[in-house]
């Protein structure tokens, strides 16, 4: 696939490398595993002298050996010295880098940790020795957030404020893949944007895997997700398991949880069998995978409140894959697909409703976009968006088949919304449905 969109972070990145003429930059790039960051950093910065290391998890020794070969392609360096380590280089980047402007990307930083955690101390020394004399553009990426994190953030690690500037990469925004779609089924319907959305979220690896292979509708989609050679069903585990470490088992069963429409805490509390407090707060705050959520305008978190995914493609994963594991263990595909076929309407209806948030969000309409529900779970509204400037409030009702959009059932949840919010009577109020046409 052929690379799409990124302008503002390819201008962040090139911005922040000619900053690094006059005082060395460090640059913390995160984002989920697949998201495209490799990709970005490479096309955005390597059109000019650039090292690019990736570290895996081998010996530090036999890396730094690799490291400066690569490094030797760009920069006339050399390290002598036997039992190689990583300090040592960097040590001799950061003095070359005192003599003239280069980039450096260090690709899944993290992994460090698993190998030796005196190297961030090492990283540390020397940048400290030698950044107010240097132009060096040094560039971190890492897919394990949480890790990233404790590095570059956690008062307690070397390389605590050293950061001169964080960049997170997301997915793909709606009005890109529908771009993405054109270009490769210029004939595609509404069903087929909302099937990409639905499984990928906008994830660039995932674009590309069913764009490149000609999964260009909904139904190729299905059919090429859930092949008997699918990429696809490793993936939620492969992704997730660094993250969690041994406790992925507790994890697992939670995020099954909500993907199966089990969205409060004691609705899973009791399927999971155990409490799950520290659980959801690291799930939300460390690892960014779900998010709690209120009804719009309720001013304290309550006993209403729920539970959500923040991932498309780890919602579908927990919710058809994970669940049915043992199906694919039998190769029994045909009974896979049976079953996401005769529950994706509803399914897909969830994600049409997160299509037209994000759509929104894009297009900076609103001040203020949510959900409502009461707390008997009596009346539900699926966007409520609030021009706060404008004074506007605007009710929506979200349905694949515009058939079914009730203006008359929209305008009584409404005054079951108004009875408990009565100081926003005074907007200018408009009801609307959105459907697949609206897309």
């Amino acid at each position: 696939m052929r690379f799409f969109d990124r302008d503002n972070e390819i201008a962040y990145l090139r911005r922040e490398r000619s900053l690094a003429s006059k005082a060395a930059r460090l640059t913390v790039v995160t984002g989920r595993r697949r998201v495209g960051k490799t990709q970005l950093i490479q096309k955005a910065l390597t059109d000019e002298p650039c090292i690019y290391l990736l570290v895996t998890r081998r010996s530090e020794t036999d890396q730094c050996v690799d490291f400066l070969e690569k490094i030797k392609a760009v920069l006339p360096l050399s390290v002598y010295g036997k039992g190689m380590r990583f300090g040592m280089l960097f040590k001799a980047l950061m003095e070359e880098s005192c003599k003239r402007p280069f980039t450096l990307v260090i690709d899944e930083l993290q992994e460090f940790w698993k190998i030796d955690e005196g190297i961030f101390g090492e990283i540390q020394e020397h940048w400290d020795r030698f950044h107010k004399e240097s132009q060096i553009n040094f560039v971190t990426c890492g897919s394990v957030n949480t890790l990233m994190n404790k590095i570059f953030f956690n008062e307690g690690q070397p390389l605590y404020g050293r950061a001169t500037s964080r960049m997170t990469i997301e997915p793909f925004k709606v009005s890109v893949l529908k771009e993405i779609l054109s270009s490769y089924n210029p004939k595609f319907k509404p069903d087929d944007l909302l099937a990409l959305w639905t499984f990928t979220g906008g994830v660039a690896r995932y674009v590309e895997e069913l764009m490149d292979r000609g999964f260009v509708t909904k139904e190729t989609m299905i059919d090429g997700i859930l092949d008997e050679h699918s990429f696809f069903f490793d993936e939620g585990k492969s992704v997730l398991v660094q993250e969690f470490g041994k406790e992925y088992g507790t994890y697992f069963s939670i995020l099954s949880a909500i993907a199966r429409g089990i969205t409060t805490r004691n609705e899973i509390e009791q399927l999971v069998g155990t409490s799950i407090g520290g659980y959801l707060i690291r799930l939300e705050n460390d690892y960014g995978l779900i998010a709690r959520i209120q009804p719009i305008f309720e001013k304290t978190a309550n006993k209403s409140s729920r539970y959500r995914i923040t991932d498309n493609f780890f919602t579908f994963w927990f919710r058809f894959i994970f669940r049915n594991a043992d199906l694919i263990e039998l190769k029994r595909f045909d009974v896979l697909k049976a079953i996401l076929q005769r529950d994706y309407d509803v399914f897909s209806g969830f994600a049409l409703e997160s299509f037209f948030k994000q759509k929104f969000i894009e297009e900076r309409r609103y001040t203020r976009i949510g959900n409502w529900w009461d707390r008997r779970g009596e009346n539900e509204i699926d966007l409520i968006c609030e021009d706060a400037f404008g004074g506007s409030l605007d009710f929506f009702e979200i349905k694949r088949d515009k058939t079914r959009i009730s203006m008359n059932a929209l305008m009584d949840k409404a005054t079951a919304f108004f009875a408990k919010n009565p100081q926003l009577k005074s907007h200018k109020i408009s009801f609307k449905g959105l459907s697949l046409d609206d897309m």
